[in-house]
Parts: structure tokens; C-alpha cells; sequence
């Protein structure tokens, strides 16, 4: 049987749960939360909505962790929320212990699953888990990028006003404001970004795109939910169907991008195996001193995470 866990059942596990149940790609999804009635209620809900948009996957909501046995992959969203005024750094000391005690928990059950975390701080948050887990590093790994890509490329969208459907676009480092989006991968059905915009609205876009999960703090009084679920189901879909797509993921790396020992968000093929490879790309001398400074915002965080010797 093909199974997934959603560990969190908020407004972004839940519509994980959701999103992925119309893929018809799993058996079964299991939602999980320590409020239990409310991770079988939205479970329910999304049931009922089976006969309506035609799909077949199987919900369970529930708080025993026993339930989550036999998963092929578990998507960590567990934490608390960002809040107006706070930074994603500033929910390390709380997330951190959430998300260590959720791996431990679930691999009391599954031995060798797929994780892919949500939580905040991304990048530290992947870290935690995969310092847990004692995984190897291409079954951990983080949903960043392709949130930040597809806000990306809405901006554009709405800026050029065509489809977001034929905008493709990378985007790389740690997932906050040090992100680095790169004009220079960004095209229109193949045409250069830079052929259809101009730099300084170009440049008001990037500008956006790293503050966008901000924007929607102040405007909503409290984490997105929508893209970052659907985000996170996309790459539970690519791996249950081993479809080996390429996607910005926060991935270990090992010397790629002279980048030692830390998880960050660079492009990588996604598969049945989790992480199959990681792409380098020949970034210039500009784009390798965003991602030098992005990586050495997130080490910082990284290493308040390590002082708190909870792993």
C-alpha cells in the first residue's frame, strides 16, 4: 500500500492532505496532531469531498503514531505560525523541539521513510530533522524553493500578464529574505525574462519575491497556507510516481556551490529515492556572492540550533 503522513494538521497540513489526495497517487494519507479530533475532523471533511471532485485516496486523522506504520513519505508542517512581527529565526527555539520529537516519533514506527519538512525556520528545521532521523541525507530534505519559485513567478505573471503556466524560473539559498531568485534562469516559453521586463521592475519583483511569505504575515495576521500545502504535495506527487523532476528543494550539501556540510535550497532531481541528484549550476561571480551570503545567514541560524543540544 502506498502511504503518506501529514504531521501537523493546520491550515498548511491540511491542505497538503488535501491537494495530494486529488493526485490519486497513495492509498492512503494519514493526518496526524496532537489535537486529535481536529486532525479527524479535516480527515472527514476531506473524505466528503471524495464523490465530489472524484478522487479515491483513502484520509485517517488521528493523534497515535502508531497509525503512521509503513509510510513512504512523511511531510513535516508542525510548529507554530509566524506572527506579525516575527522572523522565522525567531520560532527556532519552539520549532525545533517540535520537530526533533516528531522525527523521533515517527521513525519509532517507519524506519527508513522520505521526510520533507515545512516547519520554520526551513532551512535549521530540515537540519533538526535529518540530525534526528539518522537518515541519509537524499530521504530529508526541505519544501522551500518551489514556494518561493511559484511566487516568483506569479509576480511575473501578474507583471507580463500571461500564464503562470509558462514562466520557468530557479531559485536559490535559504528560505527568507537572503533567498537568491535568478533573473538569468528565468524564462517566458524559453524567451529570457530580461527580453519582456525591465530590470528595475525586475528587480521590484525579486525585491517582493524574498519578502513575500512577510507580505502575507501582515496582510493575514499569520503564515500562507495554500501554496506552501500544494507545494509540498507537488513533491510528495514527483516522488510517489518517480517522475524525476527538477525543483528547487533545501538539500544537504557536501562541497556543491563550495557549500560544506549545511542544508540549502539549490536544484535537484526528485524521484523514488528522494533527493537523486543534486544539479550545479555555473552561476556568475554575482549570483555566487548572493548564495555565499545566504548561506552564511542560514549557517548562523544553523548554529543557535546546534547551542541548544537538542540532537
Amino acid at each position: 500500500m502506498r502511504k503518506v503522513t501529514v504531521v501537523g494538521a493546520g491550515n498548511v497540513g491540511a491542505t497538503c492532505a488535501n491537494v495530494l489526495a486529488h493526485e490519486n497517487v497513495v492509498n492512503e494519507i494519514v493526518l496526524l496532531d496532537l489535537k486529535g479530533d481536529m486532525a479527524k475532523g479535516k480527515a472527514l471533511d476531506i473524505w466528503q469531498q471524495a464523490p465530489i471532485d472524484k478522487f479515491s485516496t483513502r484520509l485517517i486523522g488521528t493523534d497515535d503514531y502508531a497509525a503512521t506504520a509503513g509510510s513512504d513519505v512523511v511531510v513535516i508542517t508542525a510548529g507554530i505560525p509566524r506572527k506579525p512581527g516575527m522572523s522565522r529565526d525567531d520560532l527556532i527555539s519552539i520549532n525545533a523541539k517540535i520537530v526533533t520529537s516528531v522525527t523521533e516519533s515517527i521513525l519509532e514506527h517507519t524506519p527508513n521513510p522520505i521526510i520533507i519538512v515545512v516547519s520554520n525556520p526551513l532551512d535549521v528545521m530540515t537540519f533538526a530533522a535529518f540530525k534526528a532521523s539518522g537518515l541519509d541525507s537524499s530521504r530529508v530534505m526541505g519544501m522551500a524553493g518551489i514556494l518561493d519559485t511559484a511566487r516568483y513567478r506569479a509576480f511575473l505573471a501578474t507583471a507580463l500578464d500571461v500564464s503562470p503556466r509558462d514562466i520557468r524560473a530557479v531559485l536559490m539559498g535559504g528560505h527568507g529574505d537572503t533567498m537568491v531568485p535568478l533573473p538569468r534562469y528565468t524564462t517566458v516559453s524559453g524567451i529570457p525574462v530580461q527580453e519582456m521586463i525591465g530590470n528595475e521592475e525586475l528587480d521590484a519583483i525579486v525585491t517582493r519575491t524574498k519578502k513575500g511569505g512577510g507580505e502575507l504575515v501582515g496582510l493575514m495576521g499569520t503564515s500562507a497556507w495554500c501554496a506552501p500545502g500544494a507545494a509540498a504535495a507537488q513533491m510528495v506527487a514527483t516522488i510517489m510516481r518517480d517522475e524525476r523532476r527538477i525543483y528547487p528543494c533545501c538539500a544537504w550539501l557536501t562541497g556543491e556551490y563550495g557549500v560544506e556540510d549545511l542544508y540549502l535550497g539549490v536544484p535537484v532531481v526528485l524521484g523514488k529515492n528522494g533527493i537523486e541528484k543534486i544539479i550545479e549550476l555555473q552561476l556568475n561571480e554575482e549570483e555566487s556572492q548572493l548564495l555565499k551570503e545566504s548561506a552564511e545567514a542560514v549557517r548562523g541560524v544553523v548554529d543557535t540550533f546546534k547551542g541548544m543540544n537538542l540532537v
